[in-house]
């Protein structure tokens, strides 16, 4: 029997979705069929243009105050 990662065997989850009125029923597979979909959706890549736009700040600055400066400057 496989299990789920909560340890409740598939078979009693089946048996308890099996046990609910029809209604009840198609609400849990709307349910289920809208988390497939999110864990189907591909990932997106990280977006890393912002790379290098502080260089010129470098010998202004160390890493935390540039940190601190950015915050400053999207006013945070």
């Amino acid at each position: 029997m496989r299990e789920t990662t909560t340890d409740v065997p598939v078979n009693s989850l089946i048996e308890m979705i099996v046990s609910l009125p029809p209604e009840l029923q198609q609400e849990v597979r709307e349910f289920v069929t809208s988390l497939a979909k999110r864990t189907l959706r591909p990932a997106r890549r990280l977006r890393q243009d912002w790379a290098g736009a502080l260089r010129e700040h470098r010998d202004q600055y160390t890493a935390l105050e540039l940190q601190r400066k950015t915050i400053e400057w999207r006013g945070d």
